[in-house]
């Protein structure tokens, strides 16, 4: 089987889809791989680095032309639209999140029979076991952005995150308790700030503390867990320095949980992280922002909505990306398409195949419906 990886080309996105140590394990195995010069430069990955480990570096184009399956980080943008006719009847193997992003990318999977697997609803038990990694470094860097946001220079309140003698600690809100929530609020309690995590599931919300416990000790008594009630959202958000959207619905767009009164209620100065704009966003007026021009303000609240917070932490999120990754890769290289019929976890990725969108929630957050077949052939 033949695999290329190429350059991403979505704002300052630095992350590559395969480091030359993946590329070394699938030489092993038996399988080519095509790397786009350049492609993993800025995620600390020198160009010699791939051609000692056995792969070959040639063009963009010649890695659509070549690769039965390409891997990458994002979903394809549209100055990449062109190339993908190069990839029909071929595996794409990223993150897509579909439901939030420009309909014409799935329309041209659809049109071209691309089969495409994406990251975040690949499942295993529980968890999404390739969305988990990205998920813990966006949680981090949400509150590292968070702090900056928070400056003066930014219009921010001008206060820090810190624990600072005789001054009110920060006060923090993390809407969910996944990975992206749990990050966020562990990395904001061990900078000494007061944490507010509202979480739909009891059992979920007990789970949390007793991890949080088990993490941080005693720092664990600042954090407070609500349910995700309306009323309960509205009093915390209030009170709010930091607000950090982190729900999740598998494969659809993100509840808005957080209204336009909440918002305008809200301290001004405050800073709101939308992680979930990779599917929408969970709080009114989110919309979507980049590295290049990363905030802007609405009612006086500072917005900073980036879909690709981990590229600016190139070199750990593609490693830990791959080390993820790479096990389902050898699968797809050794069986093709057919790889996902042995597990149903790594089946749930499956987005389109065969010109048919296959996953359910896509294809009704996009209205495409008549797309939709649930058992595809693989």
């Amino acid at each position: 089987m033949i695999i290329g990886s190429i350059k991403e080309i979505k704002d300052n996105e630095n992350r590559v889809g395969l480091t030359p140590v993946g590329v070394k394990t699938l030489r092993r195995a038996g399988h080519q791989i095509f790397v786009e010069t350049g492609a993993g430069v800025n995620a600390g990955f020198p160009n010699k680095d791939y051609q000692k480990a056995g792969a070959k570096l040639v063009s963009k184009k010649e890695v659509f032309q070549r690769a039965d399956i390409l891997i990458k980080v994002k979903e394809l943008i549209p100055p990449e639209y062109p190339l993908i006719p190069l990839l029909k009847n071929k595996i794409l193997f990223t993150y897509l999140h579909l439901a939030a992003v420009d309909p014409q990318l799935t329309q041209l999977l659809v049109q071209h029979k691309v089969t495409a697997i994406a990251y975040e609803t690949v499942e295993k038990g529980e968890e999404l076991p390739l969305l988990k990694p990205m998920s813990e470094v966006a949680g981090v860097l949400a509150v590292q952005y968070g702090a900056q946001y928070l400056q003066k220079k930014y219009h921010g309140r001008g206060v820090t995150l810190g624990t600072i003698a005789h001054t009110t600690p920060a006060e923090v809100v993390v809407l969910g308790g996944g990975t992206v929530g749990y990050a966020a609020s562990r990395t904001a309690l061990g900078l000494g700030c007061n944490v507010t995590i509202i979480q739909r599931r009891a059992s979920k919300r007990k789970q949390i503390k007793a991890q949080l416990v088990k993490d941080l000790g005693f720092l664990a008594q600042h954090a407070t867990l609500l349910d995700s009630t309306p009323q309960l959202i509205a009093r915390a958000t209030q009170q709010a320095d930091l607000l950090v959207g982190a729900v999740l619905v598998r494969g659809a767009k993100a509840p808005q949980l957080v209204s336009q009164s909440m918002v305008k209620a809200m301290k001004r100065g405050a800073v709101i992280v939308d992680v979930a704009i990779d599917q929408g966003g969970c709080v009114w007026g989110s919309k979507v922002t980049s590295h290049s021009d990363p905030i802007y303000e609405q009612f006086g609240k500072v917005y900073c909505c980036i879909p690709n917070m981990p590229g600016q932490a190139a070199l750990q999120a593609t490693e830990a990306l791959t080390y993820a990754t790479l096990p389902y890769l050898l699968k797809l290289a050794k069986e093709g398409a057919s790889a996902l019929k042995h597990d149903p976890g790594f089946m749930k990725g499956l987005n389109t195949s065969q010109g048919k969108i296959t996953y359910e929630a896509v294809a009704k957050s996009l209205g495409f419906l008549q797309y939709y077949d649930p058992r595809p052939s693989l």
